[in-house]
């Protein structure tokens, strides 16, 4: 029968024979709140250093206090078909909140302050970009697939996704000279006095030329009347940053003058 879910549940009798009733196995979470597996332990084949469905770092142990997540709860001679353990929102040791519990009340916080800056909301967005274009990728009855191939592909889908929480979103605004030339911002967002500046990551377009790159556009966007805030998001679904942590830090900065936040998404494949 679908959706029929079953635990053939056996501790009664093991407690007859006196036999110990079971035991709890260990999870593992990517930070996005995606579980990878409930049997860290007893099943190590499944584990992953990044998550596939949305490339973010994992763990399996609470990162204030180390105590493991909790998994699968294991006794031998138990069959469960179609359970999943649930994935926490906070350490049952010490209390602190997962980080994909703290992103979720951050974003809902953000959603629902009219005073945000954006700054929250946009890094939301550019986390899950890849998610939705993934999901994008399969059609309901077949129909052909929405692909983001291409850098003004991402730019069109971001665009529609900035539409859900923003109202003037400006595309390609002039930015003033620097070094000789002028070029345009992908997107301006006036009231929040926000650039967003979109990459695409290609075999010609690495981590190094991408790093180039952004610093010009950072020096550029410097002088731009309307920059407080920049955020660069470059797409990386081929994985063509080796170390996407490294190119963030090095470039995200905040000077007084402009804060600069660099995503790089995916991370890990």
């Amino acid at each position: 029968m679908a959706g029929y879910y079953a635990r053939i549940d056996t501790r009664p009798f093991l407690r007859l024979l006196g036999e110990p009733v079971g035991y709890h196995d260990v999870q593992q979470v990517c930070l996005n709140g995606h579980q990878i597996t409930d049997s860290y332990n007893r099943s190590p084949q499944f584990r992953r250093k990044h998550c596939s469905t949305c490339g973010a770092e994992t763990i399996h142990k609470c990162q204030s206090c180390g105590t493991n997540i909790r998994g699968d709860y294991h006794v031998e001679g138990v069959v469960a078909i179609g359970f999943n353990t649930p994935v926490p929102t906070h350490c049952e040791d010490c209390g602190t909140s997962f980080p994909w519990a703290e992103k979720k009340k951050q974003f809902v916080a953000a959603v629902a302050d009219t005073t945000s800056d954006g700054f929250k909301l946009l890094e939301h967005i550019c986390s899950r970009f890849h998610l939705v274009a993934k999901q994008l990728r399969t059609r309901h009855a077949d129909r052909p697939s929405l692909l983001v191939n291409d850098e003004y592909d991402v730019q069109d889908l971001l665009h529609a996704l900035l539409r859900v929480h923003f109202e003037d979103i400006r595309p390609e605004e002039w930015t003033p000279s620097y070094a000789g030339a002028s070029s345009r911002v992908d997107f301006l967002l006036k009231e929040e006095q926000i650039i967003v500046e979109v990459k695409k990551t290609r075999a010609t377009l690495k981590a190094k030329d991408v790093g180039e790159q952004l610093i010009i556009d950072i020096q550029r966007y410097r002088s731009h009347p309307d920059c407080k805030k920049l955020i660069c998001f470059v797409y990386d679904p081929e994985g063509w940053v080796a170390n996407p942590r490294g190119l963030e830090n090095d470039l995200s900065r905040n000077e007084g003058d402009l804060e600069v936040k660099v995503l790089i998404v995916p991370k890990g494949h």
